[in-house]
């Protein structure tokens, strides 16, 4: 009987902590992100293929690690130039805008669906900036901003904003993210 008891106890606990793990996914928010997505204007893309030998995204546990990317217009160019020198703050916060809806295409190629996002956990922004450059932070708040404006609570992360002598192809920033996603 007390074997019986146990068994049925550890089932009900079991059946219990799966009902409530799907209702907490299932409820991560109350709208439908990639909706918001298209209301904001914005137009995901098919991610560019890594040219070299990394990958745009690993995936450990409910972890996604996505590659650093750059600020991508739609006609393919890039926002090129140093912040203090050939960029304005503004620019450099649209650059890191831009950069955001990279690192968003980015990670709808690798999860499928963006409404699987738990949280955006910390960003790294590298900013190619003049010595004299300071703001910084400034820049990489073109990213944050839009994460929130996304994600909500659940798009504010841990960062680090720093400036970088040079970046690839001279691009006005580059960011990288790590990402907590549902199964």
């Amino acid at each position: 009987m007390k074997k019986t008891t146990f068994l049925l106890l550890i089932v009900l606990n079991a059946c219990s902590f799966n009902y409530n793990e799907k209702s907490q996914t299932s409820a991560l928010y109350d709208y439908d992100v990639e909706e918001k997505i298209t209301s904001l204007g914005i137009t995901l893309s098919e991610p560019s293929k890594p040219v070299a030998n990394y990958v745009n995204a690993v995936k450990t546990g409910n972890l996604i690690f996505m590659a650093g990317k750059g600020p991508k217009h739609s006609d393919g160019e890039f926002t090129i130039g140093k912040l203090g020198l050939d960029l304005t703050i503004e620019e450099g916060y649209e650059a890191a805008r831009l950069t955001a809806i990279e690192q968003l295409s980015a990670l709808k190629a690798e999860i499928g669906d963006l409404n699987r996002v738990s949280r955006i956990v910390k960003v790294t922004g590298m900013v190619n900036a003049d010595p004299t450059f300071t703001d910084h932070p400034a820049v990489i708040n073109g990213f944050s901003d839009l994460m929130v404006e996304i994600f909500g609570e659940r798009g504010k992360h841990a960062r680090a904003a720093v400036g970088m002598g040079s970046l690839p192809t001279n691009i006005a920033c580059e960011i990288e993210m790590v990402v907590e996603i549902s199964n």
